[in-house]
This record gives C-alpha cells, structure tokens and sequence, in this order.
C-alpha cells in the first residue's frame, strides 16, 4: 500500500508529489497521458510559489529559464494608460523576485526529473484510473493500464485528485462546483519570433478594448502569447484559422516576423468546488477551482494547495490527528484561493469596461492608476491560533539569508516547521527546526515586527501563531513539538 495515490502529473500534482517523497512519504503518481504535454500553456508565477520550488530543490535551475516580469500595464482602445501595475524588480520578502514568466514544459521537466530520483515516488504514465472504494484503512484504486489494456489495481491511504478542471475524483466526491459569475471564450496564441522585436515590450498589455479584449505576455526566450476573446457568434473553428489569426495580431506582429508554435479556445471561467474532501479523498489544483487569467494565479493557486495540504498528509501518515489536518486544508485554502479569482473577476470587467473611473474602482478600490499585489490571508483553521496578533497568523513569514555565510532561511528549515523565539530550546522533534532569534539579528528584527517573542512556522512557510513566550504557543496541544533529538546545535523535529 502507497501511503498517498496522486491523479494527475501536472505542477499541482508534480509538486505534491515532490514535497511528499521529500519527507520520505511513499507516493505513486498516476497519469492518463503517456508523456507531459510540450507546447505553452501557464506563463507565470510568483515569489511565494518559487519559495515552493526552492524547497523541493529546482529553483536554481528554474530561474535560468524564467524571464522576470515588470508588471503590467492596461490600456484602453486609444492606448492611453487606465491601470498600471507595476512589479518590484528586486528580491522580495520572499527572497525571490515577484512576478516570473515561464515556459510550462521547462518547470514540469524539472519538477518530473526531481521526482524520478527521489526512491519513495512511482510514476505511472498512460494509467487511467476508472474507479475508486473506500477502504476500512485507505482507498482502492483501479486504473487502465493503456499500454497493455490491464486494469491495475493500487491501494493508497490517501488520494489526491490533481486532475485539472474536468476532475474525475471531484466527481466520484459528488462536489459540485460554485459559480462566481464569470465565462467567457478567449482564443490562445502562442508564437515564436524569428528575430528580435524589443518593439513588443517587456510588459504583459491588456488591451481594454470593449469591441475586442486583448492580452500581450512576454515569455522567455523567443516565445510571446496573445489572448483574444472570442465575440458571440463567432466559432473556435473560424477564429483559429491561420489566416484570421495572423489578422487580429497584424496590429503588433506578421507571418515575416513569427510563426504559431500553438493556438487553442478556452472558455475562463470563475469556480470553487463546494467540497474539497471526502475522507481519505482530496483535491487540489483546477480540480478545486478555476479562475480567469487576468492575475496570473491559476497556476499558482495550485501550487499554494500542495504546499498547504503536502506536510498535513505528511503529518496524518506519521500518527497525528487526522481529522484536525485534513479538515484544515479546505477551511484554509478555499478562502485564499477565492479572494484571487474574485480579484481577476474584477481585473476581467477593467477590461470590458466602457467607464473609466468606475473600472478603476472596481479593479482596486480606488482611483490612483495603480495597483498593488493582493495578499489575501489564509482562512481560519483549528490548526492556526488566532487569539492574538491575528493579522499576521496566516500570512508567509518572510525568508532572508542568515549568518555569514548568506545561507537562506527556508534551505536551513527544509520542508519543517520551524520555531523562533528569544529563549532556547534545550530538545525539540526530528521534523522541525527551533532558533533563538537573538543568535540571528534578522530573525529578532521579524520578531519586533510581529511583536512578540515567539512565532510558530509551518512547512508551507505561513505563521500558525505568535506569542510573548514560545511556552504560550499552541504547540503541545497539537503534539507537533515534542523533545525528541537534537541535531547539529539546533533543536529540530515535528510528530
């Protein structure tokens, strides 16, 4: 028996996969696609999201082919400015930059190559899962084997169903999805140029235009995308003939200058799923939710879920409460995940929007012609103490470099939780790290700002609680700090 069953090798699902087997959780990974798809598809993440990559082990390697992001800028028909939103271009609190654009296939290389070297991960590609029943300890799987047309049976603890918007687990749950009010069909083209065109700019342009909405993204490299929106009546066989592409681009690009490396209709829409588990059964990703891409956080969104949900799986399979953790990820996840779609709902009527100042009061509450990056915290939980200092709990505690040697916070807390005060620990558990902050004068400066003594820090890197004293920390109740060990002058551990 799997301690965990994965539907589903894209980033949600790959990155899950990663975090798990990195904990030493056995982990199979099933997937109906014989091989990972090749061509464009998600162009851009975050710093929070690349602080995930670097814990699994492939941020290096990923920021050689990302291109950093500027911002972006929306205009209207005339291309007079409405809504600039600017992205910093130096190292955030998160120790990375803010806005990345990506090639998809580039990060799934990665993330797959990773995960084939770790020894607790099986991968099974072209295997459709058909069926799934509940267990007296776990989940039954059966999957078709395409290869050689042989169900295989897989049993596993847990199942998480990463299996984009269409779900198949999400169905087998019975969860229905809700609706926020946003659906409409936007074609996809993604070229390739054949020389340099510094004219298209650095910055990815919505085209506000009420007549036609447009989308320009800057990709790495020599690859560029545009997004169109499809008008009533028209069809996805009409729009996406080559020669009434290459019309609705001709304002910026020509056939001389670039060739189609891929063309597809979506239809965006704006869904949450109502229940996100059922028993040893979860989902993640688009399985959960679906968003319009005005924020570039469809992607991200997903990846936030397996780090969310990665180390209370870890957690359950290692004898903690079960019901605490995995009742947590829904309360918490689905909140953070709603606030960014209804942001990018709103960004979606700046940009069919005929009224200025209204737009721009519905993009961001306010008329300045600026936009800031949302950062919405996570939802309350049983398992993050919110009696005091609430407006931090639930947010990511920064990462910094420490010490002389400039090594970063999270490569020294690995995928643990980590506790910070200004007292010394003399033991803590084999999963976690304790630092007295006043051996680290970045740590103690992080604590003056929450101002406490004390802060709790789960794997996922968000702070579960702040307190004068780590004694008043929620710890023992949760059993997650118990002395156990202690390794190399830090006390470290979690049950």
């Amino acid at each position: 028996m799997y301690d965990v069953a994965i539907i589903g090798f894209g980033p949600t699902g790959a990155t899950l996969a990663n975090l798990l087997a990195k904990s030493g959780v056995s982990v199979v990974v099933l997937d109906r696609e014989a091989q990972m798809y090749h061509l464009p598809r998600a162009v851009h993440f975050d710093d929070e999201v690349m602080r995930v990559f670097q814990t699994i082990g492939i941020a290096d390697a990923l920021f050689k082919r990302v291109h950093v992001n500027p911002g972006m800028k929306f205009v209207d028909e005339d291309g007079e400015l409405l809504l600039d939103w600017p992205r910093p271009q130096d190292v955030t609190k998160h120790g990375w930059h803010a806005s990345y654009r990506l090639h998809q296939p580039d990060l799934e290389t990665l993330l797959r190559a990773k995960l084939a070297r770790r020894p607790s991960a099986t991968i099974l590609e072209f295997h459709n899962v058909i069926n799934l029943v509940p267990t007296g300890n776990g989940v039954e799987l059966t999957a078709l084997d395409r290869k050689n047309e042989r169900n295989t049976v897989i049993s596993a603890r847990y199942v998480t169903g990463c299996d984009g918007a269409n779900s198949s687990v999400r169905r087998w749950m019975g969860s229905e999805m809700e609706d926020l009010g946003f659906e409409e069909r936007w074609l996809v083209a993604d070229v390739l140029l054949k020389h340099p065109m510094p004219e298209l700019g650095d910055h990815s342009i919505q085209f506000c235009n009420p007549d036609r909405p447009m989308t320009y993204c800057r990709a790495p490299g020599i690859r560029r995308r545009w997004e169109i929106m499809v008008l009533d009546g028209e069809t996805d066989v009409e729009i996406m003939e080559h020669a009434r592409l290459w019309d609705l681009l001709s304002r910026w690009i020509t056939p001389e200058n670039a060739e189609i490396e891929r063309s597809a209709v979506y239809t965006f829409r704006s869904q949450v799923a109502k229940i996100w588990r059922k028993g040893p059964v979860l989902i993640a990703g688009d399985a959960a939710h679906l968003t319009p891409p005005f924020m570039g956080q469809g992607m991200c969104t997903g990846i936030r879920d397996a780090a969310n949900l990665a180390w209370k799986l870890v957690n359950a399979i290692n004898g903690g409460d079960e019901e605490l953790l995995l009742s947590s990820y829904q309360d918490e996840r689905l909140p953070h995940a709603r606030s960014y779609i209804e942001t990018a709902v709103r960004l979606g009527g700046l940009i069919n929007s005929l009224d200025r100042n209204s737009a721009l009061q519905l993009a961001d509450g306010s008329h300045s012609g600026a936009m800031r990056s949302i950062a919405p915290k996570l939802g309350k939980s049983a398992l993050m103490d919110v009696r005091e200092n609430t407006q931090f709990v639930g947010h990511p505690f920064p990462q910094m470099r420490l010490d002389v040697d400039g090594q970063w916070l999270d490569d020294l807390v690995g995928y643990n939780h980590l506790l910070i005060s200004r007292t010394s620990l003399t033991e803590c558990s084999d999963n976690a790290v304790a630092l007295n902050a006043l051996d680290h004068p970045q740590l103690d400066a992080v604590l003056t700002d929450l101002g406490a003594n004390a802060v709790w820090v789960r794997p996922d890197r968000y702070i579960a609680a702040v307190a004068e004293d780590h004694q008043d920390l929620p710890l023992p109740t949760l059993s997650l700090f118990e002395p156990k060990t202690t390794k190399d002058g830090y006390e470290t551990g979690i049950t």
